[in-house]
């Protein structure tokens, strides 16, 4: 399905993206966790400013085998075809993050039905805007936390703060929300240089990073299961 001012879903395909379209076993929440009590976490990415981490980011899901979903917003994909090739190419998961990032509760209905949704943008969910949404036939796919790197360097934010933050919210069947630039466009990526602490991190506490597709898929959500 697609909208007048929705992300390029057409530019994402035609990168080879396998994209998180919709699921009727999604709709009706939230989807702040995996259903599942094993020890696995999904890591997903939001992109609606920059692409400054982006590299560093997908070296280190290389270098540790670990899946990611990125929520790029059409915006983002308008301006940067390159990079939704780049990271269809790593094999990742590409979602829907809105069109143009408004606040939700903010717009019109039918500002709403123009910006369909995957994520929420600053995560702005209610019980009518989710079934709003599922009437569009998406599915709202929120995190259990965000490390908050998107703030760049300012407030006090740091490495050590997002891995910290990460780490605090871990449990089984997280969901962990990072940010592949900063709202700024400036400044060091925090989440990029926190990734591979966090990765480790969660390996060396016996948790096993797994596709958020998993939720949309029965072939994936066997594996989980195994």
């Amino acid at each position: 399905m697609t909208h007048r001012h929705a992300p390029r879903l057409p530019l994402l395909a035609a990168a080879g993206a396998c994209l998180l379209l919709t699921s009727g076993a999604a709709h009706g929440s939230e989807n702040r966790l995996i259903r599942t009590d094993r020890h696995v976490v999904a890591l997903t990415f939001n992109a609606a400013w920059t692409d400054t981490g982006l590299d560093r980011i997908l070296a280190a899901l290389d270098r540790r085998d670990a899946p990611a979903t990125f929520f790029l917003t059409g915006r983002f994909a308008e301006r940067n075809p390159r990079v939704v090739r780049k990271i269809a190419a790593a094999g990742h998961g590409l979602g829907n993050h809105s069109h143009s990032h408004p606040r939700f509760k903010e717009v019109s209905a039918s500002e709403r039905r123009r910006d369909a949704y995957f994520r929420f943008p600053y995560s702005q969910t209610s019980p009518a805007h989710i079934r709003e949404v599922n009437r569009l036939g998406f599915a709202a796919l929120e995190s259990t936390t965000d490390t908050g790197g998107w703030k760049g360097t300012k407030d006090g934010m740091n490495v050590g703060k997002a891995v910290n933050t990460a780490l605090d919210a871990l449990r089984p069947n997280a969901i962990l929300q990072m940010h592949v630039g900063t709202s700024s466009g400036n400044g060091k990526v925090i989440d990029a240089e926190a990734l591979p602490r966090i990765l480790d991190a969660f390996a060396a506490r016996g948790y096993r990073v797994i596709d958020l597709r998993c939720l949309y898929e029965e072939r994936c959500r066997r594996s989980v299961k195994e």
